[in-house]
């Protein structure tokens, strides 16, 4: 007891507890975020620039109906939904100003939103202003809310990883993005956003595709945010600060970093041992990797704005009689029915139309796969969201994407796989001779004048085909060359092994210390792809190490002598120089000397 009757205590709480509310309800309204929408001169401004850049894709209307949106993919953001899927604010909400500066400034990496750093900041400014008038949520206060608190990452051990990967299988998260976070989980390839349109899980062990953003702040942001508009929902209710770190944790383990580190050569490794393929990735555990970026045809007919690979990484190793390669690459699920090949007619834009498990078009994008709505839009200038648009076109404009545009860059669904359609495949891309010089043959299968050879592997087969290209319609099978062939499909990542003799006497041969031009191609059957439809890189170069590394020993020692010659030399020479010096002043005393009288002291 206090001292005071029950009674009058009850009776003064309720003053007390009505004062409390209205102190709470006044800061509530203290701190409510008012709306940034700009002066109408700022706005007319960004009108202005709005057209010029951005009504191409968004539409005048702000609809993501721009005369462009049948060529990019995913497709371009519908500002008047008013949904945005990267934020710093609670899920539901709108981005703030700050936000859509960002986008518009960095751009959506693997998208066709580009980055804008020629607008200066004012211009910038104005932008966003214009592009909040497509919403009336921009006005509600409702819809507005401060960013989210971001706490410093704490460090990683490996007992947060293993708490994280606990909350990831907790969470169910491998049924979309993997067990290994390949984004091949048993739905993803039926995953839809809130238009209709399939989308891909993402891919969280390639973090440089993140639209964002790859650092740990920026994964954090996301699982406390969620994505609006697709099946990537906030954490922020659902786990603790402490679990939604351990997950980030989980998750920055699955890759090798945040950016992809690309290559332009290919070290091919000499070993003694023959080249069994039956030892499959064992015979290239002494071989360094490079990664090369894989982009989508662009070019040519059967152009391909959106594949659904945007990298591949290569081992390869030599003996005195073969060379073999390692190619590695993601892919949401394998296709092993149907067929596929380098010389199969491809859809001109917009014949394609998706089918098998109902993806119209794909792409993943959700900040980890999750899957975003990519397809409706998501990608658009602000990263928004877009709808994915149906269609796979390819037309020369659009997507430009270098083909990638889901959250990861995979993207797009949609093959016919499952029904004998289209199988997924790869290539090796070699010159038909050692080139002269630096000339070489066209990357698109080659040319009339300089012929190029091509591996390849249909992976509905067990076996591996050749074929010679002048260009992608002259495209003929040789059977002068056995290449032996082994593929796996493990946990979303094909693995495949080429080998050859080195020597030929019909295409190029290989020696050591050598450079040799070299490309590939990449062709996902779910995603349609084959022929001329496909995903690929330029030409990078391969080094054939020697086969004996040089001893370091030998050339120490001979530096060690080269410098003890030239230091006795050089003793030499000062001496020889200081002798001649003595010599000469030696006679000249004596000539100066005076007749009779000696220049030897007394």
């Amino acid at each position: 007891m206090n001292g005071r009757g029950a009674l009058p205590g009850r009776i003064g709480w309720a003053p007390r507890a009505l004062a409390v509310a209205l102190l709470l309800l006044a800061a509530g309204t203290a701190t409510a975020v008012e709306p940034d929408l700009g002066t109408e001169q700022q706005r007319e401004a960004g009108r202005v620039l709005y057209e010029k850049y951005c009504s191409q894709c968004h539409g005048d209307d702000g609809d993501g109906e721009g005369y462009a949106t049948g060529r990019v993919k995913p497709a371009p953001r519908d500002f008047t939904s008013g949904k945005f899927k990267f934020r710093t604010t609670p899920s539901g909400m709108m981005p703030t100003t700050q936000d859509l500066l960002d986008v518009i400034r960095d751009g959506l990496p693997y998208t066709s939103m580009p980055g804008w750093p020629n607008l200066n900041d004012q211009q910038t400014r104005n932008l966003v202003y214009y592009v909040k008038t497509f919403s009336e949520d921009f006005a509600d206060e409702n819809k507005l809310a401060e960013p989210i608190d971001i706490p410093s990452p704490p460090a990683i051990d490996d007992e947060s990883i293993e708490r994280g990967r606990q909350v990831y299988e907790a969470q169910g998260c491998a049924a979309c993005h993997g067990v290994a976070g390949r984004g091949d989980g048993q739905s993803a390839p039926t995953l839809q956003d809130e238009w209709g349109q399939h989308i891909r899980a993402a891919d969280l062990t390639h973090r440089w595709t993140f639209r964002g953003g790859p650092a740990r702040r920026d994964i954090f942001r996301t699982f406390s945010t969620g994505v609006n508009g697709t099946p990537m929902p906030s954490y922020a209710d659902t786990l603790d600060v402490e679990d939604r770190w351990d997950l980030v944790n989980y998750i920055a383990s699955l890759g090798d970093g945040d950016d992809p580190g690309y290559d332009a050569l290919l070290v091919v490794s000499y070993v003694e041992r023959p080249l069994d393929l039956e030892e499959g990735s064992a015979l290239f555990e002494e071989a360094p990797m490079a990664r090369f970026p894989l982009v989508g045809q662009i070019t040519e007919v059967g152009r391909n704005f959106y594949p659904s690979t945007n990298s591949i990484d290569v081992r390869a190793v030599y003996n005195r009689d073969e060379i073999a390669f390692e190619l590695r690459w993601h892919d949401v699920r394998a296709e092993t029915t149907g067929e596929n090949g380098p010389a199969l007619e491809a859809p001109r834009w917009g014949e394609d139309e998706a089918t098998s498990n109902g993806a119209e078009g794909s792409s993943e994008d959700d900040f980890f796969g999750g899957l975003e709505e990519e397809p409706a839009g998501d990608d658009d200038f602000f990263g928004g969201l877009e709808q994915e648009p149906p269609a796979e076109d390819d037309d020369f404009f659009g997507d430009l994407e270098g083909g990638e545009d889901d959250f990861f860059g995979d993207l797009e669904g949609g093959s016919a796989g499952a029904d004998g359609g289209f199988s997924d495949a790869v290539a090796i891309q070699l010159p038909s001779q050692q080139p002269v010089g630096n000339r070489k043959p066209y990357f698109i299968f080659g040319d009339s004048g300089y012929p190029a050879d091509l591996w390849f592997a249909d992976l509905a087969k067990d076996v591996s085909e050749t074929f010679r290209a002048r260009g992608s319609s002259e495209i003929v099978p040789t059977d002068t060359e056995i290449v032996e062939l082994s593929s796996s499909y493990e946990a979303g990542e094909w693995t495949v092994i080429f080998k050859r003799r080195l020597r030929s006497t019909s295409s190029i041969s290989f020696a050591e210390v050598q450079y040799t031009p070299i490309a590939f191609s990449v062709w996902d059957g779910f995603n349609q792809e084959r022929g001329n439809k496909r995903a690929l890189t330029s030409w990078f170069y391969l080094y054939t190490e020697p086969s004996e590394q040089p001893s370091a020993i030998g050339p120490m020692i001979r530096i060690a002598l080269i410098v003890l010659i030239a230091e006795l030399a050089i003793v030499f020479l000062v001496r020889r120089r200081h002798l001649r010096a003595t010599t000469a002043a030696a006679e000249g005393s004596r000539a100066s000397a005076p007749e009779g009288t000696s220049s030897l002291p007394a």
